[in-house]
């Protein structure tokens, strides 16, 4: 007995299918190149055992951590991006429009001038974060009246604040510090030891995302048809942005303010064709990952031993493809 495959089917899951495809394809690619590169053979030595020195330590030590918070990374800005994109209804939300990075930019970079260790830099850029999120949150509700006009404009001058702030920071901090400090605000993984808060955030973040994922497609439609069809509008919006915020947190504090990604990814989905939340999220979290993942691999390859900001490389890939996208769509 035969089983028929409907096109609309073929055309639901051939995005979703190609960005499990792109990921495995590009974690291949991670593992393998570098400085010292490690060959199909070696890589197959190294996981059956049979290879135990300097290759394997590469990989277990250095590749494997930097490449899955790389792509945990990626898909918490990406799923952080396609939230806020729907939250405020505009092409131009992305996870850094309501301040997040602001506030974790300052104290992270209080903390490089200061000269502290990496622990207090990472703690800093959350605890900075989690401040912003609350300051902005408390703003735009205050009084009883909450809008997404009101939450947008209220990310913009928290967000401005802050950048009156980090220029201070940037102003009068030593000269020996400033270039850590540029590599923190453009994007770094280079001082990325663990890849395990990435995860957990990503673990928990993308089946909460789901959970209102039907939700979120009505209300990308607007807010009357959606308290009309008999969605909690306010209660939404809440969760969206508490979500989408702990997300970016997460992410800052691994990687600093890595930019595009959760800009172009969910545009990039949504000129494919994929309008589903339900299918967007999840395919987001996959692309999001693999970009910011090939984005770390070229900056830590392309003139090794030397490393580039990855955010650089994040930018130089995701504009030109999102541009031909655009184009193609038009």
């Amino acid at each position: 007995m035969s089983v028929r495959v409907r096109p609309d089917m073929l055309r639901r899951w051939r995005v979703p299918l190609l960005a499990v495809a792109v990921a495995f394809v590009v974690w291949a690619i991670s593992l393998a190149v570098g400085s010292i590169p490690i060959l199909p053979g070696q890589m197959l030595d190294i996981f059956t055992g049979a290879e135990t020195g300097l290759p394997s330590r590469i990989l277990f030590e250095l590749r494997i951590p930097r490449a899955g918070a790389a792509f945990a990374t990626g898909g918490l800005l990406a799923i952080s991006g396609a939230l806020i994109q729907v939250l405020i209804r505009n092409p131009l939300g992305d996870p850094y429009v309501l301040g997040i990075s602001g506030g974790s930019a300052v104290f992270a970079l209080a903390a490089i001038a200061l000269g502290l260790g990496s622990g207090w830099i990472e703690a800093g850029a959350f605890c900075g974060a989690m401040l912003s999120m609350t300051l902005v949150f408390a703003l735009a509700s205050s009084g009883g009246r909450w809008s997404t006009t009101r939450l947008l404009l209220t990310g913009v001058i928290v967000g401005s604040g802050w950048g009156a702030i980090i220029t201070l920071i940037l102003s009068v901090a030593p000269d020996a510090k400033l270039r850590s400090m540029l590599f923190w605000m453009i994007g770094d993984m280079s001082g990325v030891a663990t890849s395990v808060p990435s995860w957990i955030a990503l673990a928990v973040g993308l089946p909460c995302a789901l959970v209102i994922a039907k939700d979120l497609n009505v209300l990308a439609r607007g807010e009357l048809s959606a308290a009309s069809l008999g969605v909690n509008v306010r209660a939404l919006h809440g969760a969206v942005y508490v979500l989408a915020a702990l997300m970016t947190a997460i992410s800052v504090t691994t990687a600093g303010s890595v930019g595009f990604v959760g800009l172009v990814v969910p545009h990039m989905l949504r000129l494919s064709g994929v309008g589903d939340m339900r299918i967007l999220l999840p395919t987001a979290a996959l692309i999001g990952g693999s970009v910011l993942l090939l984005a770390d691999t070229i900056a830590r390859s392309v003139i090794a031993p030397q490393q580039l900001p990855v955010g650089v490389i994040t930018a130089l890939i995701g504009i030109p493809v999102f541009l031909y996208l655009l184009r193609r769509r038009a």
